[in-house]
Order: C-alpha cells, then structure tokens, then sequence
C-alpha cells in the first residue's frame, strides 16, 4: 500500500544517513476505504493527494514540536510502498498504522517545501493545533503555508537535497 509519512527535514536527514526511517507512533496516512467513501468524488490520484495533504499537515506539528527548533521549518513528507499497514479509522479517515521501519528502496518519492515557504510553514506550525480546534485565524494562517505545493524529488535525489540545506 502506498503511504504517505509526516516528517522534518531532520528526520529526513537522519533517514538519508541511517538507511530506514520509523514514523512517530507508526503513524502514516494513506488512501483507505474509509477516505474515499468520505468523499462523493475523485478518482484514485484525487484522493491520494488528500491523503498527502493530511501527511502535510501532520508534518506541521512534528515541526512544532520539535524542541530546538527546527532550521529549516518546511514540511515533508516520504511517499513509500510498505506491506505491514494497519487501518485506523477511529483516529481519521486517511490514519494507518505501518509495522516498521521503511528502507529507502521502499520510497517513491519525497514531497518537501521550497524555501519560500519557510516563512508560511513556521507560522502555520505554531497554530496547527488551534486550527484543528476551529479557531478561524488558526485556520487562515494554516491555509497560508497549505497554499504553497510541495516540490517531488526522487529518493536518489535526497543527498543533494539536504547537502543545499
């Protein structure tokens, strides 16, 4: 199944040098049967995306969470084909749990702010949680970094990513 794992760019930094990579709480987000009959319509990508969105707003708080602060606040999110997925409609309609740690061979993609979104990202990460509480600038500000597309690299890209950075 293709999932879709929140992360920073220090996660991800740490995954490019250890070779694996394990979620927060095995947490991952992915087309399930109960997102799709959440929506009256799209097609397989359509939904998919939806699913990545939520795997972007998930990066958001591990950002705000990080304790230190993180250098680069961008949000990102691994894309991977993993076999051990336990659906969990009862946290979201998109949350799966995966088994493991996921290799590298394992990811189809990196999704990743660009710089200019930098600014939107660290804003949006100290109001995600007032967001999803429905406070209405909350929810203005997070659409500010929801706004920004994230850019696609391949996993052999990932070295000369982060050595940018």
């Amino acid at each position: 199944m293709r999932v879709y794992l929140p992360a920073t760019i220090g996660m991800l930094r740490k995954f490019v040098a250890d070779g694996k990579f394990t979620p927060v709480s095995g947490t991952a987000f992915a087309l399930t049967p109960t997102l799709r009959e959440s929506y009256i319509s799209g097609d397989t990508e359509e939904l998919e995306y939806a699913a990545l969105a939520d795997a972007a707003r998930a990066s958001l708080r591990l950002i705000a969470a990080e304790e230190d602060g993180e250098e680069f606040p961008r949000r990102v999110v691994i894309s991977a084909d993993v076999d051990d997925v336990t659906l969990r409609p009862d946290l979201d309609d998109a949350v799966v749990r995966i088994g493991g740690a996921v290799s590298l061979d394992e990811v189809a993609a990196v999704h990743v702010d660009l710089i200019e979104a930098e600014r939107d990202v660290r804003a949006a990460a100290e109001v995600v949680d007032e967001a999803d509480l429905g406070n209405p600038d909350a929810e203005f500000v997070l659409g500010g970094a929801e706004d920004h597309e994230l850019a696609w690299y391949a996993p052999q890209e990932l070295p000369f990513l982060l050595e940018l950075m």
